[in-house]
């Protein structure tokens, strides 16, 4: 299974960092904030969100009859409406029954991780799985005080060239972390907790065994080949989201929108015919395979 790897960073010069606190206020509200420590050293740092779906399409629910938006009521299906500042949470035990949990009750739950991001471990990036790696994060420090404390953590974590792992509370969910330097900052990982993680094996349980045609592997070769190229994510876009906006833009206009022809079925009939046909769709001619090799195969069907 392919696995994440670190990037390898050249020493450089320690140097104080910029306050973060401008940096915190212009890219959003800190998903977490407290301090990073590495055994007795610590700083303040925040987390800031790595990515954002500002420009994501929503929508919202419209009564078309009054081009109202529809609001959604908190009710008790015995009471009738009820204000939002009078609900608490239920952890529901039983059937209808729920152990209630105030906010006094929720916040008493005070674990040291809620305020204090600890590395606690140094690993290689290649042992952490790809199924383990979740969201990304800014980790920078919170203004001034604490800054070159964070610059000796960054330049040591550079030199090691290894993923430090810890743990912080968030959303009421302690969390796994890895971090590793990036630029002047770091980027931190949120990692999925080992029960939250299914079994590979068991979802591949149902896929037979046994080895695939090896000129058909061979063209799949030259075609996986053909494509190869750098990760450029500016050449990914949202292709539907894209034609989302369009769609709206043609129905502010008043335009009704024209159907798209379902897409054609890529069920693959014939799996030999398809693969030769994609080749030589890039200008390659397939190898003929063996006379003894296509006997046994018209002897197997």
């Amino acid at each position: 299974m392919a696995k994440r790897t670190a990037k390898s960073h050249t020493p450089a010069k320690v140097r104080a960092v910029s306050p973060s606190n401008d940096n915190a206020t212009r890219m959003g509200r800190p998903a977490w904030q407290g301090h990073l420590r590495l055994s007795l050293v610590s700083c303040p740092v925040v987390l800031i969100n790595a990515v954002t779906r500002a420009n994501d399409i929503s929508f919202h629910l419209i009564n078309p009859a009054t081009n109202n938006r529809i609001k959604m009521i908190t009710t008790d299906p015995d009471t009738g409406p009820v204000s939002r500042s009078e609900l608490v949470k239920g952890y529901e035990v039983s059937k209808g029954e729920y152990v209630l949990l105030t906010s006094d009750d929720l916040a008493s739950v005070k674990l040291e991780t809620t305020r204090t991001l600890d590395i606690e471990r140094f690993v290689n990036a290649e042992e952490i799985d790809r199924l383990y790696w979740e969201d990304p994060y800014f980790l920078v420090p919170d203004g001034k005080e604490g800054a070159e404390a964070f610059t000796v953590i960054h330049e040591a974590m550079v030199r090691a060239n290894q993923v430090a792992l810890g743990r912080v509370v968030m959303h009421t969910r302690e969390r796994l972390i890895a971090i590793e330097p990036r630029g002047k900052g770091m980027l931190a990982y949120t990692l999925r907790m080992a029960n939250e993680v299914r079994d590979p094996e068991e979802a591949f349980r149902g896929i037979p065994d046994g080895k695939p045609d090896k000129q058909m592997v061979e063209i799949a070769l030259k075609i996986v080949e053909q494509q190869e190229g750098d990760f450029e994510p500016d050449r990914f876009v949202d292709r539907y989201e894209e034609a989302l906006k369009a769609l709206i833009s043609e129905k502010q206009k008043g335009h009704k929108p024209v159907r798209t022809p379902e897409p054609a079925d890529t069920n693959v009939i014939d799996l030999m015919s398809a693969l030769k046909k994609s080749l030589q769709a890039k200008g390659e001619t397939p190898r003929r395979a063996p006379a003894q090799k296509k006997t046994a195969r018209r002897a197997k069907g």
